[in-house]
């Protein structure tokens, strides 16, 4: 596993951006790559890049139905050329005789010496002559070779994660494999002697773990490969344990629960006897107890416990830290949509707030975000309810109409 890079972070509760820049200058991709097939490569991240041996299109080709024609021809005929031969898509003509039209279909390549083509819709064809309109534009419906990339340009750079119509120009240059970053283990565990997994039936004071679920399946949204060490009981030798084992397996570890200050929070401790605890507070709301070190070469990061906090947590600091240790780079930051506040907002916290939030379009067009109306980090029904968070800076009063930042699912998931 690739070696982290010492993480200089304060002591004392963080800004939520100085968090986050400092998650990504304390880790770096792994060194790990493998070939892939074309097929298997989506959601994978390019480790080299693709550079095209040839020009796309291969050659000048028609971008309409129609009739290639020497442009010049048009005054000296009057407009009306024989048609001499026929080229669909896959075939290729014979050149252009001097006077002549060639019926010619999309896609297909331009005879030699044809500068133009003329679409359909325009002409008239009858006994073996088209009739063109002398207006027609030089040059016209003609895809140039290589207008799309030219042989030896850079096609993906290294860094990028691999989206449908990244395969498909991949596959435009004609490559059937690519160098991938392998995938991300990333080693899982809840804490809690509460916690017991669905299909349990339910004792007095237990719950079901509704974490491993959420935090593993954003995982594998992500591209990660998930290692699940289960539920570690609120113990510091079994929490010590446990981490021991998933440093020596995993590229990270991402915990829920157990980050806090009670006195059955044991992450911490058990960081700090392993390895080296470099912050434990965010100044954000939910998610404040949020901690990041490393245990051995093994980055950690602990999550809350309470559902919402673990998946605003999870949005905010893991997916940013996860997308460097894959190799994604660069990874500017999500996309913060301004819209108008739905709601009135006359006591602020002094962090940084993210309420969950969906959309509506008011009578005046303009979109605005409703919040939810509860603030318990519990519900998680309210992060099924809302398309994404609305983030609220520090101290200030907002009334209803007013701009305010909406951070969608979609740009983070």
């Amino acid at each position: 596993m690739t070696e982290t890079v010492a993480c200089a972070l304060k002591p004392q509760a963080l800004t939520l951006d100085e968090a986050v820049t400092g998650l990504r200058d304390a880790v770096q991709p792994i060194a790990e790559t493998e070939q892939v097939a074309l097929a298997e490569a989506l959601g994978r991240v390019l480790a080299e890049p693709v550079i095209s041996a040839i020009d796309v299109p291969p050659w000048d080709n028609s971008a309409m139905d129609g009739y290639a024609i020497r442009h010049a021809d048009l005054a000296a005929t009057g407009g009306c050329l024989p048609v001499a031969q026929r080229i669909p898509a896959g075939a290729v003509g014979q050149p252009l005789a001097p006077g002549t039209a060639v019926r010619i279909l999309t896609g297909a390549p331009i005879p030699e010496g044809a500068d133009t083509v003329v679409i359909q819709e325009v002409c008239s064809e009858s006994s073996g002559q088209v009739q063109i309109p002398l207006d027609v534009a030089g040059g016209a419906n003609v895809r140039r070779r290589g207008e799309d990339i030219r042989a030896g340009s850079t096609v993906l750079v290294a860094g990028t994660r691999l989206l449908p119509q990244h395969l498909g120009l991949v596959a435009s240059v004609g490559w059937t494999s690519l160098r991938v970053y392998r995938r991300l283990r990333v080693a899982i565990l809840a804490t809690g002697d509460e916690l017991v997994e669905p299909g349990t039936p339910l004792q007095p004071g237990q719950i079901y773990n509704s974490n491993r679920y959420t935090l593993r399946g954003l995982l594998q949204g992500w591209g990660c490969e998930v290692l699940d060490t289960g539920i570690v009981p609120d113990d510091l030798e079994s929490t010590v344990a446990v981490l021991s084992q998933a440093a020596t397996q995993a590229d990270l570890i991402i915990t829920s629960g157990g980050a806090s200050v009670g006195e059955e929070d044991h992450l911490k401790p058990a960081v700090e006897r392993l390895g080296r605890l470099d912050f434990s507070q965010i100044r954000i709301r939910p998610g404040k107890p949020v901690a990041f070190g490393t245990i051995g070469q093994t980055p950690i990061l602990g999550c809350p416990g309470n559902p919402v906090s673990l998946f605003v947590a999870a949005l905010l600091f893991a997916r940013p830290l996860i997308r460097r240790r894959q190799g994604i780079i660069p990874d500017p930051d999500p996309h913060l949509l301004p819209v108008r506040a739905a709601f009135d907002w006359p006591r602020p916290d002094s962090r940084t707030e993210f309420h969950r939030a969906r959309l509506l379009r008011l009578e005046s067009g303009e979109l605005a975000a409703e919040i939810y109306p509860s603030r318990s980090s519990a519900v998680l029904s309210s992060v099924v309810w809302a398309e994404g968070l609305v983030r609220l800076e520090p101290s200030r009063v907002l009334r209803r109409g007013d701009w305010v930042e909406f951070l969608p699912f979609t740009e983070l998931m």
